[in-house]
């Protein structure tokens, strides 16, 4: 299974930085018997791997190089490994853009994640709760969904809409996180190709892939989440994390090798 990094956006909400967004030190862990400093974009890396994937593609632009370096090729935590592949976005044109610049990787028959690497949330294994089969929507409550991409969904947990960042959200409810089968992400990407398209948000494609007799599926599956991107964000997420139950310090290897007889990758511009 894949888990897809979108991490090419200039992060201009929480400048000025020396480095990526995506390397923000919040909280800590333990790296060979040591406390030291955890990026934020290693909380999604680790609940993807909770979440079964087992093969990671960061889409970085052509200035985030510190991304690669810091995270290598590989990366364990919780008892898992999972390789890591790098796709260039060689300028900022989207969400979208940035996820289907990793669909020369991605099999029809393989499950695939997407997380925003920006972002904490719990519970670490809500992504198990999301079937393999279908588009569905981790969702996550908060108090203004208007600053989000906001699912409206009915009783059985069919999506009818996602309202964009938009004032009149009918639901306190948004997405942090989707999963589907690779042959949904590449239709999805056919369906972004025609002229009349190229959304840059998510939401709006799946709103077309929606009235056009496509499904989705939303799953209430977690309980606390925080955008990272501003500095209102970064001190929530500091609370957050000392309200959490888990330990303070988790241990996790950055640049794991990777398990024996894995297949390598290599990654694309």
């Amino acid at each position: 299974m894949w888990g897809i990094i979108p991490a090419a956006g200039n992060g201009t909400r929480i400048q000025p930085l020396a480095f990526s967004k995506e390397l923000l030190p919040v909280g800590s862990r333990r790296d060979d018997g040591a406390e030291r400093p955890r990026a934020v974009s290693e909380y999604l890396l680790e609940r993807m791997l909770a979440g079964g994937a087992d093969k990671l593609a960061f889409v970085i632009s052509p200035w985030k190089s510190d991304i690669l370096r810091y995270f290598g090729g590989a990366f364990e935590a919780g008892g898992a490994t999972a390789e890591i592949a790098y796709v260039v976005q060689g300028e900022p044109r989207g969400l979208c853009d940035a996820i289907f610049r990793a669909l020369p990787l991605i099999r029809d028959d393989e499950p695939v994640i997407v997380g925003l690497p920006d972002t904490i949330w719990f519970p670490e294994d809500a992504l198990r709760a999301l079937p393999d089969d279908r588009l569905s929507f981790l969702l996550f409550p908060v108090e203004r969904p208007e600053l989000f991409d906001a699912v409206d969904a009915d009783e059985q947990g069919r999506v009818r809409e996602i309202a964009v960042k938009s004032a009149d959200a009918r639901s306190r409810w948004i997405w942090g996180a989707f999963k589907l089968p690779g042959a949904i992400l590449h239709a999805l990407h056919a369906l972004w190709l025609r002229p009349e398209r190229q959304d840059q948000y998510i939401g709006t494609l799946v709103n077309a892939w929606l009235a056009e007799g496509g499904a989705a599926w939303a799953v209430r599956a977690g309980h606390s989440y925080v955008d990272v991107g501003t500095l209102h964000g970064y001190r929530e997420a500091m609370r957050l994390l000392g309200d959490a139950k888990e330990p303070a310090i988790a241990p996790v290897r950055i640049g794991a090798a990777p398990r024996s007889g894995a297949p390598r990758l290599r990654a694309r511009a």
